[in-house]
């Protein structure tokens, strides 16, 4: 894994508002804390979410850009850009490679954090086609397609997007995790992260507690103490 002192920056690549903070928001916090810069790179604007039906999708979507970026101030991000793909259609295209290669290329990230692309049969709910389609389409961004002068060679001659070599991959909400980060300390600020998405979570009874619940189940798996929070990712390789 890379050294802690080599991770400068940090770019996520997800595929819905609130799917980071579900997936490595305290992990987020720690970076931040630390002085690592992270950006946020979300797929869709997640129109086609949310519990208030008196939105047309435009509506929607609006909101939960809104969300997103009040979400991420909790735990010190604010650089949020979003590609606006339609929610709920997300296909591993080679636009979606094209369009994640040019974010990397311009923020230069050490790691990158992305959706598992496999299904988990364990907990169904992260395996949404949208997260598989965005973890997929993230992993060949960075491999090989950010990292290679010659894939989609616009980005550079068209916009002076040099090539760039992702060192690491971190994926969330697979079947297979190897890495826990212990994110106790940052537990009250991934909550507040999550309660900011209104649209998605406010009509959820016992929300907070259940993810209290689910990441403490995170952390005994880490095999940290009672009461201490985790969250998991499987790592990859990539330099």
């Amino acid at each position: 894994m890379l050294p802690e002192n080599e991770i400068k920056r940090v770019l996520t690549v997800t595929a819905h508002p609130d799917d980071i903070d579900f997936g490595a928001a305290g992990t987020v916090a720690g970076f931040t804390d630390r002085g690592v810069e992270v950006i946020y790179l979300v797929v869709t604007d997640g129109d086609a979410g949310g519990n208030e039906r008196t939105l047309d999708n435009g509506g929607m979507a609006e909101l939960r850009r809104a969300e997103q970026i009040a979400a991420a101030r909790h735990v010190g991000v604010t650089d949020v850009r979003f590609l606006g793909y339609s929610d709920g259609t997300v296909v591993p295209s080679l636009e979606l490679r094209r369009d994640i290669a040019r974010v990397i290329r311009q923020v230069r990230p050490d790691l990158v954090i992305t959706h598992h692309p496999d299904r988990n049969y364990q907990f169904i709910a992260p395996s949404h086609p949208d997260h598989r389609a965005v973890g997929g389409a993230a992993l060949d961004a960075v491999y090989p397609d950010a990292r290679n002068p010659y894939a989609f060679p616009e980005l550079f001659l068209e916009e002076g997007l040099e090539a760039w070599t992702v060192r690491e991959v971190w994926l969330t909400s697979g079947p297979t995790p190897d890495h826990f980060v212990d994110v106790t300390d940052a537990a009250d600020r991934k909550i507040k992260a999550l309660l900011s998405h209104t649209s998605q979570v406010a009509h959820v009874e016992g929300f907070e507690e259940n993810i209290r619940a689910r990441f403490q189940e995170w952390g005994k798996r880490a095999g940290l103490p009672d009461g201490h929070y985790a969250e998991g990712f499987q790592v990859v390789p990539t330099a």
